[in-house]
């Protein structure tokens, strides 16, 4: 009988070179030893028995394999320790019986949340009481506006656009303040018959120094001298003394009024210093010229109803809205505080004045 070869694994050895292998292999390949296939390590003991060496390659291959089996990688299921062993949130104590805590309180105030309805918050300061629209004429107005429409769409707006193309920019503000000036005179007779003496100065003094110093209104010193610039007209007049609601009504060129502002612009016309110019050849082109220095005010808010649902509308709501603040201004400003939006605070009033539509003055011909 021939002894064993010298490289003959001992078949006693073999159940201790399975427990010493794959722990060997696995601080290798840093795999747990849990983790080893039991049937694939015995076929590598059956095919390598004589062969230590390629038993030990056999074993880590299994090792590598297992290591790299993405079925072994699958994440372990969350610790919810933390979770079932966290304290519940401390929620302050809340007057009302509230149960949330104070973040949530916070969040909510802030995003709305909780129910919370901020148009029933009683915290909040009551909005400012603007008059309505009083449109029973729209069917009228309505067609009036498709007509205003017509005429400004292929007269008013491309002469607007080719004078501010044309016209430099220094030129068209003295042109603006020029107009602007001559109409301060009836502000100051108006603002008297509202009862407001001061302001009637003011607009006397801005009259007086921009006639002057100004050069006759082309330039405006009188806001360097903090005066400021105020427009009244006897419509506005009737409203203070107590003609408060109007109905809407849309005039041929002259655009949005209400019929309290008809009849104020019969009672400022003979004050209208444009209409005490009884030759036709300077007074025409001056109320021509007056006519497209409005439009090109209102060229900025051109891009506003561009895409509106409905256009009366929007200028409807748009101008009875400011023409209300002009008339209520001082009430409004005592009820809203800051609250009123800037554009109603401005100054700013691009509507066709009385004494711009080209026609014989009031009162006698030439």
């Amino acid at each position: 009988m021939r002894p064993p070869a010298p490289t003959a694994i001992p078949r006693l050895l073999l159940p201790a070179l399975l427990l010493v292998a794959p722990a060997a292999t696995a601080q290798a390949v840093d795999v747990p030893p849990s983790a080893q296939h039991p049937v694939e390590q015995q076929r590598c003991i059956d095919a390598h028995a004589d062969d230590e060496a390629g038993l030990a390659r056999c074993l880590r291959g299994i090792d590598g394999a297992q290591a790299a089996d993405p079925a072994d990688d699958a994440p372990s299921p969350p610790d919810t320790s933390y979770e079932q062993n966290r304290a519940p949130p401390v929620v302050a104590p809340d007057p009302d019986g509230d149960p949330r805590t104070q973040a949530e309180r916070d969040f909510d105030a802030l995003y709305g949340g909780g129910g919370y309805n901020p148009v029933a918050d009683p915290t909040l300061p009551e909005p400012a009481v603007i008059p309505g629209s009083y449109d029973p004429w729209e069917r009228y107005n309505r067609q009036m506006h498709r007509f205003n429409n017509a005429v400004d769409r292929y007269v008013a707006r491309p002469l607007a656009r080719t004078y501010v193309a044309v016209v430099p920019r220094p030129v068209r503000l003295g042109v603006g303040n020029f107009f602007s000036n001559l109409g301060q005179p009836v502000s100051a007779v108006n603002a008297l018959l509202q009862g407001k003496p001061r302001q009637a100065a003011q607009s006397l003094g801005r009259f007086a120094l921009n006639s002057t110093l100004g050069i006759g209104g082309i330039f405006d010193p009188a806001s360097d001298a903090t005066l400021p610039h105020r427009s009244e007209d006897f419509g506005q007049t009737l409203g203070v003394w107590g003609w408060e609601r109007s109905r809407y009504v849309e005039l041929p060129l002259f655009g949005p009024r209400t019929v309290r502002d008809v009849v104020g612009m019969v009672g400022d016309a003979p004050l209208s210093p444009l209409r005490q110019v009884s030759d036709e050849q300077t007074r025409v082109p001056l109320q021509g010229l007056q006519l497209v220095d409005v439009r090109t005010q209102l060229l900025s808010t051109d891009s506003l109803r561009e895409g509106a649902e409905d256009d009366y509308a929007l200028v409807r709501d748009a101008w009875m809205q400011r023409r209300n603040y002009q008339i209520f201004g001082d009430r409004l400003d005592e009820e809203a505080g800051d609250d009123l939006p800037e554009y109603l605070r401005e100054e700013f009033n691009p509507t066709v004045p009385v004494d711009a539509i080209p026609m014989t003055p009031m009162g006698g011909g030439n």
